[in-house]
């Protein structure tokens, strides 16, 4: 228990109490008087008790005292042995590199710079087991408020990404050092969904119909097998089975690097349409002998920020379409499957999800009495609608 005493050579007051197993004196200028004593025995009760609920913060009553080192010492040492929570910043830094291991080398990325950029600056000198329910909420409040370059804010979901990684930082920590998790009953914020905007048949025609020569079969293959950007960008001559008719997805390019697919269920075999066999049949002497099957002149994967912005917008544009990511191609196609009466299985199947859960909460709409299974309603509706005697004999590149 802590006591108030006098120095004898002052005759001024001091407080003697104990704190993490050392004795700490504290040196006053107040003189020994009944109203001095009265005063210090009501600050020495509000430190005890802030001792005893672990909340007591040596710092902030004596910002100048000699005992800080000693405690920063003493935090360090039982740190290193684990008898006490570790720093956001090092306990962060231990779970990065215990985790990295199974990451993808994009995802990987983008953790490293969601720690560096926002988690450690905020959160780095502070223990773990003292970050409250309210910091993690201010913290979300603070990142709702960043302007960016184009003068908007964040969106939720680029805050959620941030919350998710604190969180499961969080999580761990309190699982390994026993206390309770702050994130816990934090919901992430509402993410406003958004509407597929698949084209049409005549919009697609138009497309193809004015595109540049040397993007038109790539185009071609976008419509018609709902392959994603990174899918498509990083398709291999290796993976194309002429004589199956199928293309095999194997792996998907994300920031320039060569991944595993999006999910093990991104894993497969899409059959080719005719308008598909077709295009990639011409494209076969323009690049068959390299690895890509749509690259740029130096036989590299096109940079898809590039196609999308010197070719794709401004084509939509001209034709007075309007604007929608390249990514709304692989809505076309999965429309497409399901207005043309596909089993949704097999359409699911080409679509790389694991099951038709997802294609009926996305495309519900489109969805008709489905009957078939094997593709060939949907090369009936092409071939009536699709002008198929396009070609190319331009070199693709990605100006």
């Amino acid at each position: 228990m802590g006591n108030v005493r006098t120095r004898k050579e002052t005759g001024t007051l001091f407080l003697d109490f104990r704190y993490r197993n050392l004795r700490c004196r504290e040196q006053t200028t107040l003189p020994d008087t009944a109203a001095n004593r009265t005063k210090l025995r009501k600050l020495m009760e509000r430190i005890e008790a802030e001792i005893l609920v672990g909340t007591f913060d040596y710092a902030s009553y004596f910002p100048n005292s000699r005992m800080l080192e000693k405690l920063r010492s003493q935090t360090a040492t039982l740190r290193r042995h684990g008898a006490i929570a570790p720093l956001f910043r090092e306990f962060a830094e231990t779970w990065y590199t215990e985790n990295q291991i199974g990451w993808r080398e994009s995802y990987r990325i983008t953790i490293r710079t969601i720690l560096d950029k926002r988690l450690l600056d905020r959160f780095g000198s502070l223990a773990v087991d003292a970050i409250e329910k309210s910091d993690l909420l201010q913290f979300r409040t603070e990142l709702a408020a960043i302007r960016t370059r184009t003068g908007g804010n964040l969106s939720p979901s680029h805050i959620n990404r941030h919350m998710k990684v604190l969180g499961a930082i969080l999580t761990e920590a309190s699982e390994r050092f026993q206390f309770t998790n702050p994130y816990r009953g934090i919901k992430p914020l509402k993410v406003q969904k958004s509407d597929i905007d698949p084209f049409n048949l005549d919009e697609i025609n138009s497309i193809l119909a004015n595109i540049r020569p040397d993007f038109r079969d790539y185009f071609t293959v976008r419509f018609f097998t709902g392959l994603r950007t990174g899918e498509i960008d990083g398709l291999r001559w290796r993976y194309v089975d002429f004589s199956r008719r199928q293309i095999l997805v194997r792996e998907t390019i994300v920031r320039g690097q060569m991944e595993y697919t999006k999910t093990d269920g991104s894993q497969r075999e899409l059959d080719m349409s005719q308008p598909v066999f077709d295009a990639l049949k011409r494209q076969q002497p323009l690049t068959g002998q390299g690895d890509y099957v749509f690259c740029n002149r130096q036989g590299r994967p096109l940079d898809h920020n590039n196609v999308t912005k010197r070719v794709w917008y401004p084509l939509l544009k001209q034709l007075d379409l309007r604007e929608r990511r390249p990514y709304q191609c692989r809505h076309t196609a999965a429309t497409l499957w399901l207005a043309s009466g596909e089993n949704p299985e097999w359409i699911a199947r080409q679509m790389g999800h694991t099951s038709t859960e997802m294609l009926f909460r996305v495309y519900s709409r489109y969805v008709p009495n489905l009957t078939r299974q094997d593709g060939s309603a949907f090369e009936r509706l092409l071939a009536s609608r699709i002008n198929l005697s396009i070609s190319t004999t331009d070199d693709a590149d990605d100006e």
